[in-house]
């Protein structure tokens, strides 16, 4: 592998890479566990994992040899062919979601367009259309024109509209404002259990019952984005059904593959009942390579104990970070559950992050005012204190400059 300068990697990609990202000035080349290196060999503690990407961390062995011996073995032949893998993992998500069936792809913008697209299918087959979509405010489902479209920061949305027509956005938490936007003409409510983008924020249980109520009432189906928030990340298989939400699609993707893309929409048997040949499709959606990765990490996730172990190592996080708010008055509020966590300051997030880089710890900063947490699920006690201990350390130096 070619190895070049940070100096050399800015210029490369300045003449050559689309900027439509602002990155900070790091080159990372190798990873193990939780830390990362640079090209100048400084280490660092993850706890971003590739926006919650990498749940099983950096180099993972076994993760490492599955996708070896795949490349080795088959890597694609296409969705018009039958392959050994994706019914096997279809299978696995179905146990772990109550929902039987899975439409694969390869990303979450991806799932959050098919559960869009199956939501207003299902409307067409029962022969009485609805197109309304209602979504909350502080709400990020991706950048592709469906996903963006429910998606409520003026931000992502502003220089590409009109986009999709008949989204109405409610505020989050709010029962009465939504029980009074959701009507016979809504096709689905999509909702994020908890908020990631828009600044780590959970639903309550009084607003998921509010969306079950609409739901019943108006036979408005619900779709749980739980591209971020599923699949262990809370230390839960699914985040919805911990607050009562049961519903009829499901997005996910970033963990799933441990690093390779894949997504997934998962879809209740009703639903999947009004999907007919050729409605949707992916070309990659689903490959072996795809599945293989992913069998990997349910492997870890399910059998190899990760699940459990994320409600231990999540509750010392929490205490860790309550903690940290104690000693600073930047931080003012804690959120979150599992290993997804977010510290909204009373002021920009920007300079603890660069702080926390110039230390050894990776963070993100989202919605403007918070610090964003999304460590690998495989992360250690120790390993947290080591890293709480270097944004600790962030936090005091922002705070000393005000």
């Amino acid at each position: 592998m070619e190895t070049t300068t940070i100096d050399e990697v800015q210029a490369r990609e300045a003449r050559h890479v689309l900027q439509t990202y602002k990155r900070l000035p790091v080159t990372f080349v190798r990873g193990q566990g939780v830390r990362l290196y640079d090209a100048d060999g400084r280490e660092y503690l993850d706890l971003l994992s590739g926006i919650g990407v990498a749940s099983l961390g950096h180099a993972h062995p076994g993760l490492a040899r599955a996708i070896a011996d795949q490349a080795q073995t088959l890597i694609h032949t296409s969705n018009l062919f039958y392959h050994p893998l994706q019914g096997q993992l279809a299978e696995r998500l179905a146990r772990l979601s109550g929902l039987p069936r899975t439409f694969f792809c390869n990303s979450g913008t991806e799932a959050v367009e098919a559960c869009l697209k199956f939501a207003r299918r299902y409307w067409h087959a029962r022969g009485e259309p609805r197109a309304e979509f209602i979504a909350f405010e502080n709400s990020f489902h991706g950048r592709t024109f469906g996903a963006l479209s429910v998606t409520s920061n003026e931000h992502y949305r502003a220089p590409f509209e009109p986009l999709v027509p008949g989204v109405r956005f409610v505020p989050v938490n709010d029962p009465k404002a939504l029980l009074a936007a959701v009507s016979r003409s809504t096709a689905a409510i999509i909702a994020e259990p908890i908020q990631g983008e828009g600044g780590v924020r959970p639903l309550t249980q009084a607003f998921a019952s509010a969306i079950t109520e609409a739901g019943s009432n108006t036979g408005a189906l619900i779709i749980a984005d739980e591209v971020q928030s599923g699949l262990g990340r809370t230390g839960y298989p699914f985040y919805a059904p911990v607050l009562g939400l049961h519903p009829d699609l499901i997005s996910i993707g970033k963990a799933l593959g441990g690093g390779v893309a894949v997504g997934a929409a998962l879809v209740s048997q009703k639903v999947a009942d009004t999907i007919a040949f050729g409605d949707h499709g992916s070309t990659y959606g689903g490959n072996l390579l795809a599945c293989r990765a992913a069998l990997c990490f349910l492997d870890e996730l399910d059998t190899g104990g990760l699940l459990g172990r994320v409600s231990r190592v999540g509750d010392h996080l929490e205490r860790g970070l309550r903690a940290m708010a104690a000693r600073h008055p930047l931080i003012k509020e804690v959120r979150g559950a599992g290993l997804i966590w977010g510290l909204e300051l009373t002021r920009d997030a920007a300079p603890v992050i660069q702080e926390g880089l110039a230390r050894g710890v990776i963070v993100n900063r989202t919605a403007e005012t918070v610090v964003r947490l999304l460590p690998p699920l495989v992360i250690t006690e120790p390993e947290i204190d080591e890293a709480l201990g270097r944004l600790d350390a962030a936090f005091g130096a922002v705070g000393a400059d005000e």
